[in-house]
């Protein structure tokens, strides 16, 4: 589990609070939330002195053996099923769990080494269908599911604290707000790939689950009270069914700096240092960057050194596999010197240009998204319900830059479900986005005269 995931932000990236003019008309924005006023009041907390959680030590079971007991004991528990996990981002190629803490009140806490005991379908049978709860659940699902463990049921703590308008959503935050106790954090971005783990480490790992099931109660709470607690529902079930994304197009041409590279043999030499170096990585399970940054690839590739002597004298070409592997980037480097199969110099496609561009591309639609964001932004703050969670940008540029005809409420709200908006969304922000559309497209450019 990571604790530096985004705080709640506006549509435009800034994290003010300011109210922003509504409409071109001026007209008042009032949003149509479920059991919702549109004024919540902000939530307070009472002060309470953060102390730090004392620990005994912690066991990592490794054994078939041990994880059957330990699935008898989590059985005889009550209550909802506390999980997180722990990978090696930026350590490792893979993004697997190696470490799974599982907590349930009348059970006690379990660590589980996943590579050493393999499937957990006995697991997974005992707590399907009861509550997970998790911190940031969409950053664990996908290693959970990897192993066999698939939640019907969850409750996110990190998801609720943005839906209930909270400041700051890491967990060592909320746990300190909600909780008063402190939570360290200084092991998030650990190589939790290594063995044997410290046991300073497992504490930090023993206590996100231990803390969880006291915060999913404290956070309920919250939301019952902003009368949130549908909105949750709705958006916990989206994190399940939500379908993870499909990389599309050239990977390699995500290469840092590659808009530097001019020439398509040196854009060849790209693409095949790139992809040495990526099968290189998944082979021995090392994330990429850490053999040889991408800097190194494109010093190479706008190089384009004729020999292996002259990359290994190339002073821009490092990192650790670098020299070690030299012969590997050296045959990559020959394929795209030689290769007839050239990449193009410029790639079309058929997805939306960025933002900024649009009032030269598209100046009807900059108009439309400028508006919404305006409208959506004052949504935001009457319900205390960060932007990007009202609507993701993307869904709302998406309809901005091709709105539905006959432009009226319930095309809106079509298009809106289309897309994967919740009903709550809907609900809230179609009246919104379809007042500001009108608007927007009654803006007078200066200078333009308007039609008689």
């Amino acid at each position: 589990m990571s604790d530096t995931g985004k705080e709640p932000v506006f549509l435009d990236g800034t994290e003010s609070h300011d109210c922003a003019e509504v409409t071109a008309s001026g007209r008042s924005v009032r949003s149509v939330l479920p059991a919702l006023p549109v004024e919540t009041p902000p939530v307070e907390t009472p002060p309470v002195e953060a102390e730090q959680a004392p620990h005994v030590e912690v066991h990592v079971i490794e054994t078939r053996e041990e994880y059957l007991e330990a699935v008898s004991a989590i059985a005889s528990g009550t209550g909802p099923i506390a999980i997180d996990a722990e990978r090696a981002s930026g350590f490792r190629y893979s993004q697997r769990a190696y470490l799974i803490q599982v907590f349930r009140r009348g059970s006690g806490v379990f660590l589980f080494d996943p590579p050493a005991i393999g499937s957990f379908a006995e697991l997974d049978a005992v707590i399907r269908d009861e509550e997970w709860v998790l911190h940031a659940a969409s950053q664990d699902l996908a290693c959970l599911r990897e192993v066999g463990l698939d939640p019907t049921r969850i409750f996110d703590t990190e998801l609720g604290a943005r839906l209930a308008g909270l400041p700051r959503v890491g967990l060592g935050t909320v746990v300190e707000d909600l909780l008063g106790i402190h939570l360290a954090k200084e092991h998030s971005a650990a190589d939790w790939s290594t063995r044997p783990l410290p046991q300073s480490w497992l504490v930090y790992a023993a206590l996100d689950v231990e803390l969880l099931p006291d915060l999913r109660d404290a956070m309920a709470a919250l939301l019952e009270d902003a009368g949130k607690s549908e909105i949750a529902r709705q958006e916990f079930s989206a994190v399940l069914t939500r379908e993870a994304k499909i990389v599309t197009g050239d990977a390699w041409r995500r290469l840092s700096g590659l808009h530097t590279v001019r020439g398509v043999h040196n854009l060849a030499i790209a693409r095949e240092l790139w992809g040495a170096r990526d099968r290189f990585a998944r082979e021995i399970d090392t994330a990429p960057g850490r053999l040889i940054p991408d800097s190194s690839l494109i010093a190479a590739a706008k190089a384009m050194p004729e020999s292996r002597h002259g990359l290994a004298s190339l002073r821009d070409f490092s990192g650790r596999a670098s020299r070690s592997e030299l012969p590997r980037w050296w045959a990559a480097i020959e394929v795209g010197r030689t290769t007839e199969d050239l990449p193009a110099l410029r790639v079309t496609s058929e997805a939306m240009p960025p933002p900024r561009v649009w009032s030269d591309r598209n100046p009807e639609a900059d108009k439309r998204l400028k508006a919404a964001r305006a409208a959506i932004t004052v949504v935001s703050i009457e319900t205390r319900i960060p932007v990007e969670n009202l609507l993701t940008p993307e869904l709302l540029r998406r309809l901005a830059w091709t709105p539905p005809e006959p432009l009226e409420i319930g095309s809106v709200r079509s298009d809106l479900i289309g897309f994967g908006a919740r009903q709550w969304q809907v609900d809230a922000i179609a009246q919104v986005i379809l007042d500001a559309f009108v608007d927007g497209d009654q803006i007078i450019e200066p200078g333009v005269e308007p039609v008689s």
